[in-house]
């Protein structure tokens, strides 16, 4: 599905959700950040600063603390959604209106705003060394422009391709991402470029 251009738009398009959504909305909307939509999704800042986005969800609405790793968690709602790889968002999930109690998700809000105004965030580690699969090396190695191009890329870029083939459970998962990746490495683009600058 594309991303919504306006989040009256992406509450529209999530009907099942839009109770959560709608009620979410009011909240964060009755604070001091800046309402907008990023990567297709509604998200939330503050000093042009990226605070909170809401995500819906298949089973549930997300709340994404960009930096949620600095907030004090007293009613222990907040999860990794990818544990070992996330390191600075923190996600809570809701199923239902009801579990959206107001003045809890503001006090997680106003401390969120509160980090963002110290400068509280965990910046991505670029020191990293970029550990390129085999299956990615073979494949640049039979292409030779394919080759040229990836060492052109930043480190940054790189690793986000070997690791988008590298984190591939099945063959044919690796085979299809190689194929997609392939020829936007020779155009020079890096995978994630599209949400770059958001």
């Amino acid at each position: 599905m594309k991303g919504a251009a306006t989040v009256d738009e992406y509450i529209a398009d999530n009907p099942e959700w839009s109770p959560v959504l709608q009620k979410l909305r009011k909240i964060l909307c009755s604070t001091e950040l800046e309402e907008t939509v990023k990567w297709g999704a509604p998200c939330y800042t503050i000093d042009g600063q990226n605070v909170v986005g809401i995500a819906a969800l298949k089973n549930y609405v997300a709340l994404w603390f960009h930096q949620g790793v600095f907030l004090p968690d007293p009613d222990g709602v907040l999860i990794s959604a990818s544990e070992g790889r996330t390191k600075a968002l923190r996600q809570w999930r809701f199923a239902g209106e009801k579990e959206v109690v107001a003045t809890r998700v503001k006090a997680y809000v106003r401390d969120a705003i509160a980090n963002a105004r110290a400068g509280k965030k965990i910046a991505p580690d670029r020191s990293k060394p970029v550990v390129v699969p085999p299956e990615l090396e073979q494949a640049l190695a039979r292409n030779a422009k394919a080759r040229r191009a990836f060492d052109a890329l930043g480190k940054g870029r790189q690793r986000e391709y070997a690791e988008y083939v590298a984190t591939a459970k099945q063959e044919k998962t690796k085979a299809a991402r190689l194929e997609k990746i392939l020829p936007m490495i020779e155009a020079g683009v890096g995978l994630n470029d599209k949400y770059r600058n958001c």
